[in-house]
């Protein structure tokens, strides 16, 4: 069975997610795992802007900012926890 994976920034408030892969490259890439945006580690979705851009996350105990260009590149799958 072939599983598939969705985007960050399709998840809603309150949701949590698992990344399973990365696809942006370069600094942006480095910056995102030197925060804890890692293959295996679980985020919360905290809150969006009242315009939808940017979206707050938690990951390894603290808050971070992501615009939709970088959570639509970050992929996994909804988890329960």
């Amino acid at each position: 069975m072939t599983q598939t994976y969705f985007p960050l920034s399709n998840m809603k408030k309150g949701d949590r997610f698992k990344i399973v892969s990365i696809t942006i490259e370069g600094t942006q890439r480095r910056r995102l795992l030197d925060l804890g945006f890692v293959p295996g580690a679980i985020i919360e979705v905290l809150q969006k802007s009242p315009l939808g851009d940017p979206t707050a996350y938690h990951v390894s105990s603290t808050t971070i900012a992501l615009r939709k260009e970088e959570s639509s590149k970050i992929y996994g799958e909804r988890v329960n926890v």
